[in-house]
Order: structure tokens, then sequence, then C-alpha cells
């Protein structure tokens, strides 16, 4: 009897060590919302791979979407503000887009409702791409495989467009979805999933109140709040409400891969996850996290890691113009 004893006490304490996992967090769900307007089809999907690597989309001819959301970097560019045409630096820091589609409002202002509206701004945006919609559809109108792809894909008379450019980006963007990170399995169950220091990182997390804004799936609660970071003076939400409420006010990023994304907030200003812990604590929390907390929940950001999108990298179509 005794094995057996110790082998259910055993589990007990191993079971007792993984807690049930606060209402507002979630595991990463295997899919992204889809919406009933845009479907996805293994077709679509390589179209919009094509586009979100294929410069010709940009004035100059040499920035592409994947210029700023570089897969190599966590789908960012890893600089403090983001550089486009002609070396331009913009404005914001560039935030990931990988689980985008679990987040409505996109950019930082969430100026952009979904995917589909945010893909033609930094194309359109002076400091980014610099392009006219009607000279990108131009250019890809004389690229014959891509008036092929489209008809495919779309079945229109006439199916290069700025919405159909916009849909075919979104449906790729959505694949980029990170699941299976050391936290989405111990949420799940396994008891190994995390070290020590990461399960005390998030009852610190759980503890000190960082639920309230990082919940959901990708733990950001896609709402527009009051933080100022060192060095900031952009006025976020407000340019595009023209509320005085939202001044300064800026979406909650997600979590997912945050290891992957320094440097950190709107500006870029804080270049380690330890870092951006204490100012959120001042900022957010109007509490001081010390160095010791700061270093523990760290170590349990870094365990929303999760398992980086493959694919093949798209062979453009070669066309004179």
């Amino acid at each position: 009897m005794r094995p057996l004893f110790l082998a259910v006490l055993v589990s007990a304490l191993l079971s007792a060590s993984v807690p049930a996992w606060p209402a507002e967090i979630e595991p990463l769900p295997a899919l992204p919302p889809i919406p009933a307007d845009n479907s996805m089809t293994p077709q679509k999907i390589e179209l919009g791979k094509m586009l979100f690597f294929d410069p010709r989309l940009s004035g100059s001819k040499w920035i592409s979407c994947a210029t700023c959301h570089n897969p190599a970097m966590g789908y960012t560019d890893r600089l403090p503000r983001a550089l486009g045409h002609a070396m331009s630096e913009g404005p914001r820091n560039t935030p990931t887009i990988l689980n985008a589609a679990f987040i409505k409002a996109q950019f930082w202002d969430g100026r952009a409702d979904g995917l589909e509206a945010q893909a033609l701004g930094p194309i359109q945006a002076d400091v980014e791409m610099k392009q006219t919609l009607t000279q990108m559809v131009n250019n890809l109108k004389q690229v014959p495989e891509y008036v092929t792809r489209f008809k495919e894909v779309f079945g229109e008379t006439d199916p290069i467009t700025p919405g159909n450019i916009a849909k075919a980006i979104a449906t790729f963007e959505r694949t980029l979805i990170t699941p299976d990170s050391p936290f989405d399995r111990y949420l799940r169950g396994d008891k190994l999933a995390l070290s020590r220091d990461a399960r005390e990182g998030y009852r610190l997390f759980q503890e000190k109140g960082c639920t309230a804004c990082h919940n959901g799936p990708v733990l950001s609660d896609g709402n527009f709040h009051h933080i100022k970071v060192p060095g900031s003076v952009d006025e976020g939400r407000f340019k595009v409400t023209k509320n005085p409420a939202d001044l300064s006010a800026f979406r909650t990023p997600t979590l997912r891969n945050v290891e992957l994304t320094a440097p950190y907030f709107n500006n870029g200003s804080v270049n380690t996850l330890e870092g951006a812990v204490v100012v959120m604590g001042n900022e957010a929390l109007n509490t001081n996290i010390s160095r010791k907390d700061a270093v523990l929940i760290a170590d349990f950001l870094r365990s929303l890691t999760g398992t980086m999108p493959k694919f093949d990298y798209p062979d453009l179509p070669y066309t004179r113009y």
C-alpha cells in the first residue's frame, strides 16, 4: 500500500503546483477568428505570402511588409522606431504581427479595425512604404503570374484591387500564430513545462494585477490605457478620436513571444523585459516592482514564446517595368 500512497501523494502535490488559470487567461487557440467575407484557402494564403514579401508594393520597390515585420526578428524590426521610405524614421515602434489575428483593433492607436483594414495603411504611409493604391495595383497588373493567381483566388474579371490585395495579405497573416508555448502546455496540465522561477513569476504576474490588462488568449485586452513611458511625447489614440480622454492612451500589446520583440513600448525606449516590467509597475500598477520580482516575472514572460510558423519563402515572379 505504501508505494500506492506515495504515488497518490506525489500526483496531488504536482497537481497543486498547476493552478487553475484565471478566467481571463486562456491557452492560445489552434485557429484564429476568420471573417465570413474572407475565407482561408491554400491558394489565397500563398498569394498573400507573396504579396507580404514583395517590395513592389512600395513606392521605392525595395520595402515590403516583411521589411519591418521580419520573420527572423519575431516579425518586428527590433528598432526603437521603424525605418521606412528613404530611411524615414516613423513615430512608433513596430508591433509584432504574430497572433495579430486574435486582436481586433490594429496599430498602437487602434485606427484599423482588423487585419484587412490594417494591411493597406503602411503601404500608403509616407514614412513607411509610400505607395499609392492606384500605382500598386498597376504594378501588380504588369506581372502575369499575379494576374493569373488573383483570378484563381477571387474569380473576378478584374480581381487585382486594393480590397483583394488586403484580403490576401490578411489571410496569410492569419497563419502567423504561435501555439504550444511552455505556458500553454503548463495551463493544459504539463507540470514540468515551466521552471520554478517561471511559475513564481506567473504567481507574481497575477498577484500584482497584470492580468487586469494582459488577459485573453494573447494576454491583451485589446483596450486602450494611459501609459507614459520614458521619452514618449506621443498623443496616442487621441490622434484617432480627438477625445481628450484618449490622450497618451495606447492599445495593450500582446505578451505572446514578447522576449523576441525588444525594444519595448510605443517608442521603443526600453531594451529589456525586466526594465519593461519595472516601468509597467510604476505606470500601470502604481507600484514599485523590485529587481528580484521583475526577473521572476520576466522568466514567466519568456515562457510565452510559442512555436514559430513554418513556411517556404516565396519565389517572387519576375517582370520588367
